[in-house]
């Protein structure tokens, strides 16, 4: 009889184990499924759905904006200055016969253009703008010119190259923060600075961005354009372009080196980009008084050597957000000694609401010797889960506050130990 053989499979899988083969290999494939899927919605809606940004932000000319990304809207390169304008665009005006004749440099240009105090040079599809030295001035420059003249003097804080333009298919107002020239050191131990620009449109605030920071340098060149969409053009005259330039401190409130107020009344650009050079201005501290007002109470204890601070409440807080709904405010409390933060707190979130009651306190270590070198800075910020959250006003209680009644204030702290002194503050711009 013939012998039966054992005939078995080359290897051996338990059950177990494959079953989690087959439901590791199925896990994969639907993962991979949804992901080709999300990628292929992705790209269908950027292809056909409204931009959903306020601005485009371009980098060193290169736009970051999807609908650019397809090759089909490429940056031009500034034409060259033509030695002469046979067809002169018919938007441009006609120079008046009282305009400033040209000088020899600039021969071959156009004839400058006057409108309301502003001198407009036209040529090239390109204009500068001058204005007299006073509040703040305005200098001729190119877009081709990156040192300034040696016979012109050099300003303490320095000077801010822009450019402002105008998109008449899409509706957009362009600006571009180029370079900044002579600024003041700010870091007394590099002798250097790390500046960068926060620029915001006024009167609604609605428009802010920033630029990115440059590392030790006083010539910092930014590059940087900024696109912001549904600006009517007939409105430009309404708008104001406020520049705040400041140096970045890694370890304390970065320095305000100063700010720069373009007014568009005076700027006109349907004949082109307008090139301006302005002198940075010393910051103008004012309090405005929509921003609402903040109640706080301090309380200094010698024996234990402890600051006591109460947020207590805040009222008449504005809008912040575009949609026009209510804020979610909350505080944020810096104890200084001297610009150095030393210590930090801050509130709960209070849900939809302009006046906000807090009643939150807190304690922090202070030396009497020492007491009178300390600050204390309230930000009142208002939280945003989606964008980055803002700061509607800040307040700054001690003997170096920039605001008097912040100074009044410190002072009955340390003249009167052991006695709580609450006081309504108008919250200031930041």
């Amino acid at each position: 009889m013939a012998e039966i053989a054992n005939i078995r499979p080359s290897f051996d899988v338990s059950p177990i184990v494959a079953g989690f083969i087959g439901a590791t290999v199925l896990l994969v494939s639907v993962s991979v499924t949804v992901f080709v899927w999300a990628c292929c919605q992705r790209h269908s809606d950027a292809a056909y759905k409204s931009p959903p940004y306020k601005f485009v932000h371009m980098l060193k000319g290169i736009s970051i904006y999807p609908e650019t990304l397809s090759g089909r809207h490429k940056l031009a390169k500034p034409r060259p200055q033509r030695e002469r304008d046979p067809d002169p665009d018919a938007r441009c005006p006609a120079p008046q016969p009282g305009a400033t004749p040209p000088s020899s440099s600039s021969s071959l240009r156009s004839p400058p253009l006057i409108a309301d105090g502003l001198r407009l040079t036209a040529g090239g599809g390109e204009m500068a703008a001058v204005v007299p030295t006073g509040s703040p001035s305005l200098k001729d420059s190119s877009s081709d010119e990156k040192t300034p003249s040696p016979s012109t003097p050099e300003v303490g804080l320095g000077s801010l190259c822009i450019a402002v333009d105008y998109n008449f298919p899409k509706k957009a107002l362009v600006v571009m923060i180029q370079e900044a020239r002579g600024l003041p050191v700010m870091d007394g131990t590099t002798l250097t600075s790390d500046p960068y620009v926060k620029m915001t449109i006024l009167p609604e605030r609605k428009h802010r961005i920033k630029t990115r920071v440059m590392r030790k340098t006083l010539e910092p060149v930014f590059d940087e354009t900024f696109t912001f969409y549904g600006v009517p053009y007939s409105q430009l005259h309404e708008l104001l372009l406020h520049f705040l330039v400041l140096s970045f401190d890694r370890f304390s409130r970065d320095d305000v080196i100063g700010e720069v107020t373009v007014p568009l009344a005076g700027i006109d650009p349907a004949c082109g980009k307008v090139q301006l050079t302005i002198d940075i201005a010393p910051r103008s501290i004012q309090t405005c008084i929509s921003r609402g007002e903040l109640l706080v109470s301090l309380c200094y204890q010698p024996v234990t050597h402890r600051l006591s601070v109460v947020v207590l409440k805040a009222r008449h807080l504005p809008k912040m957000d575009v949609s026009g709904l209510s804020g979610n405010p909350y505080v944020k409390v810096n104890v200084l000694y001297g610009q150095r933060r030393v210590a930090k707190k801050k509130t709960h979130v209070k849900k939809c609401t302009l006046n906000p009651v807090f009643n939150e306190s807190f304690v922090f270590d202070v030396g009497a010797e020492s007491l009178r070198d300390f600050s204390v800075e309230f930000l009142l910020i208002d939280f945003d889960r989606t964008t980055k959250n803002e700061v509607v006003g800040s307040v700054v209680l001690g003997h170096a506050s920039p605001y008097p009644s912040g100074v009044q204030h410190w002072r009955e702290i340390c003249d009167t130990p052991r006695r709580q002194v609450a006081k309504w503050h108008s919250l200031n711009e930041y």
